[in-house]
């Protein structure tokens, strides 16, 4: 397969996955397998090209987000929401610290592992539709602190691929009392200072790796990724709304059976 086409098809599994609980690591890695891409570069591509997927979440969050920024010195409601997002940045930033080598050495080995977190998490989901708490909150600006800790806290989850980030957030924010929308819009505000800390730390780690001489690729699937990002978080808020999570659970439960008769077949290792 053409490296293009491949950077395509990897920037739209990155855009689609990324803000929506089906895991887009646990995608990536499937999608990167059954592709037959070994070459090393391709995973130095993939942690650069999840900064796409944020770029597009500052994009159309941009007025609220600069709001905040310009108003820290003088409105204590901005002041409540960056420190809202910074607890529940910390305890994913000293998991992942603490845990990197490990989960890059041993988690992000096993296909299997990414198969049954995706079924698992797929349930998780469904019984949270039918049994989460009646819903308390409604803002995604204005969480108490406790609830960003508690929220930060089932991030520290997603560590495992397959899990999701997003998922693991969202499922967090539900178990807490926020209804369908904020949960989603929360775990977009958390995504940026997460992901660009993530994937800062795996250029750092693998910096040496990373072949800039791939560039024109690694462009192809930044962009790709931001535009499909932006169309999935411009309709995530909405459908959720409408539908709940409940689509996203069952499409976990379906990728990670076929991923597993994948492995069972020997198609995938």
């Amino acid at each position: 397969m053409a490296d293009w086409l491949a950077a395509i098809i990897l920037g739209l599994v990155e855009g689609l996955t990324e803000f929506i609980p089906v895991s887009s690591t646990g995608h990536l890695l499937l999608t990167q397998q059954l592709l037959g891409l070994e070459d090393p570069r391709w995973s130095s591509f993939i942690v650069l090209i999840q900064l796409g997927a944020i770029l597009a979440v500052v994009a159309l969050y941009f007025a609220r987000l600069w709001k905040v920024l310009v108003t820290l010195p003088t409105d204590p409601k901005s002041r409540h929401f960056a420190i809202s997002i910074l607890v529940a940045f910390i305890p994913s930033v000293l998991v992942g610290l603490f845990l990197y080598d490990f989960i890059k050495a041993v988690l992000f080995e096993s296909v299997t592992i990414i198969c049954v977190a995706l079924i698992v998490g797929g349930f998780a989901l469904l019984a949270l539709e039918k049994f989460a708490p009646k819903p308390r909150e409604h803002d995604a600006m204005a969480l108490s602190w406790k609830r960003s800790v508690g929220i930060g806290l089932f991030q520290c989850i997603s560590v495992i691929p397959g899990v999701s980030r997003s998922g693991a957030t969202i499922a967090g924010a539900l178990t807490l009392g926020l209804d369908k929308r904020a949960a989603a819009e929360f775990s977009f505000f958390l995504a940026i200072p997460t992901m660009v800390a993530a994937s800062t730390w795996d250029i750092i780690q693998s910096g040496a790796s990373i072949d800039w001489g791939f560039g024109e690729i690694i462009a192809i699937g930044f962009v790709v990724s931001f535009i499909s990002g932006w169309i999935v978080v411009k309709a995530m808020v909405d459908f959720v709304a409408r539908h709940g999570f409940a689509p996203f659970a069952w499409w976990r439960i379906v990728v990670g059976v076929i991923g597993l008769a994948l492995v069972a077949t020997g198609h995938v290792a």
